[in-house]
């Protein structure tokens, strides 16, 4: 397979990160970097990105790098425009969650895409890792009877850092990291979420400026409770960035959580009545975002939809969105309220 020229736009502090995935990649060469930031642009040649490859012009870069897609790792608010710019030029999309800053915004891109029969992927990186697979196949094979209850728990402490931007993020929890809670619900159930009854808050403590916390419950297809609590700002043992999960079936509960700074991911079985046992994980050659790049790879090289596709993210980005308004209106909120119009 001959590497896919890749033109990497956004080239702030996370765009920079992702320049060692690309670099990591061999199927992947980066044929130009762009960012309306000198200094951005001067620190990612600090890091490696040849001067001649860089563009503070996205119509420059469309034009002459000769690029076959292009990484779109922009703040939020630029995830749609780069888009639809690559699609307009013909060129299939990568690009970070979340994927945009509304549903509406998100399926124009998703439409863009289709008319011209072209690849759009979200970078939801979590869905690489052998913990969160190996639980979506358990759901899928029910040994032990079908899920009804799953609880999830996200804790870190971002509150008694130093001041920084993190802590003036819109949404810093519920769009900015629950999301990716969120679409594990998703692929982990094999299920749409219906409905979702969420409450936000700030902690006494917390410096961030928008709710650093929240307590949710989601319903999904099937009959499927989902209660998750998720906080920036807790004072207890951190998890892993996957978070804690405990799913109910019939017969058995599987506890298992992932993407950890070590320990490995880790996932266990107990059938009532009986000892806890390991859960095996399947092999994952490509981890996190490594892992959403080759799928992009594959994809474009393949001619087919990538896991994870703007059209399939629709439902991720709608719920986090819905828990947002469900936050902000005091009500449960139907996922059909988002996706419908």
């Amino acid at each position: 397979m001959t590497p896919l020229k890749v033109l990497h736009v956004g080239l702030g502090g996370w765009g920079r990160s992702w320049m060692t995935v690309t670099a990591a990649e061999e199927r992947v060469e980066v044929v130009g970097y762009v960012d309306a930031s000198a200094e951005a642009l001067a620190l990612a040649q600090a890091q490696g990105a040849p001067p001649e490859r860089c563009f503070t012009s996205l119509a420059d870069a469309l034009q002459g790098a000769g690029a076959e897609g292009v990484l779109v790792t922009t703040n939020a608010v630029g995830h749609a425009p780069v888009a639809l710019a690559a699609l307009e030029a013909g060129l299939p999309v990568l690009i970070e969650k979340p994927f945009a800053i509304s549903v509406a915004e998100a399926r124009t891109v998703v439409d863009a895409a289709a008319a011209k029969g072209l690849a759009v992927m979200v970078s939801q990186n979590y869905r690489f890792h052998p913990a969160a697979q190996a639980a979506a196949a358990w759901v899928r094979s029910a040994p032990y009877g079908e899920v009804g209850v799953v609880e999830v728990e996200f804790r870190r402490d971002s509150a008694r850092t130093a001041a920084s931007a993190h802590h003036l993020l819109p949404h810093p929890l519920l769009l900015d990291m629950a999301i990716h809670h969120f679409d594990l619900m998703r692929f982990v159930l094999g299920r749409e979420a219906v409905s979702i009854d969420c409450h936000a808050f700030n902690p006494p403590w917390s410096p961030f400026r928008d709710p650093a916390s929240a307590v949710a419950t989601a319903q999904f297809q099937g009959g499927v409770t989902v209660s998750y609590r998720g906080t920036w700002a807790s004072s207890g043992v951190k998890t892993p960035w996957s978070g804690e999960w405990r799913l109910d079936a019939r017969d058995a509960e599987l506890w298992w959580t992932g993407r950890d700074d070590p320990p490995a991911d880790r996932a266990t079985v107990r059938p009532v009545g009986k000892r806890a046992r390991a859960l095996p994980l399947p092999p994952v050659t490509h981890l996190d975002r490594a892992g959403a790049l080759a799928e992009f790879v594959h994809a474009v090289r393949g001619g087919r939809e990538p896991q994870s596709s703007g059209r399939d993210n629709l439902g991720s980005l709608a719920l986090a969105l819905a828990a947002i308004r469900s936050a902000q209106e005091r009500r449960t909120v139907p996922l059909a309220e988002l996706l419908d119009t």
